[in-house]
């Protein structure tokens, strides 16, 4: 079968549209703080995703700083404004609980990856444990009754907390990337 010119370059097209449409998206600040988080976990899926299929471990080691940095920051504007205002507005001190017990897992192993690389034997194994972790806790934060659907049910302004956590998030993400810089 022979492959025609139209064909690759409306899918170069349409991948460039589609990278272009990504990008604006990652730039633009979603619109409340529950979108906000669920962009967050999109991209950190996305990055894993890459991860596992890479052989590279140049490219794993890129994949798992821009993880552990994303991952970072994302716990830090939960931990400082997202988790105290839900805990205020539904008084669930289950969930709350919990989801702070999982982000302290969660940055004990963070730790350890930003500690090793790709050369060290438990590189991959710490990186794919971290990953299932979090999937778990995304479960819970996004599932019917979970975290997320409780805070739009609550008194909560989801909108103002949404630019206040994006804020803090391009502080952290300066801060990270002059300590990158640095380093």
């Amino acid at each position: 079968m022979q492959h025609t010119g139209r064909s690759s370059s409306r899918t170069s097209s349409s991948s460039k549209a589609k990278a272009a449409k990504t990008s604006r998206s990652a730039r633009s600040a979603p619109g409340d703080a529950v979108a906000l988080l669920k962009a967050d976990h999109r991209q950190v899926e996305e990055w894993f995703e890459q991860f596992e299929k890479s052989r590279s471990d140049d490219k794993k080691a890129d994949l798992a700083r821009r993880i552990c940095g994303a991952l970072r920051i994302h716990t830090a504007i939960e931990e400082e404004i997202f988790y105290p205002a839900f805990l205020e507005a539904t008084g669930d001190e289950d969930i709350h609980h919990e989801a702070e017990v999982e982000h302290a897992g969660a940055k004990n192993l963070i730790s350890q990856i930003e500690k090793s690389g790709p050369r060290d034997d438990y590189f991959d194994a710490r990186v794919k444990v971290l990953s299932e972790m979090i999937k778990h806790h995304v479960k819970e934060e996004e599932q019917r009754d979970g975290m997320f659907a409780k805070a739009k049910a609550s008194n909560m302004d989801l909108e103002a907390l949404g630019e206040r956590m994006q804020q803090r998030k391009k502080e952290l993400e300066k801060s990270s990337n002059g300590k990158a810089a640095a380093q």
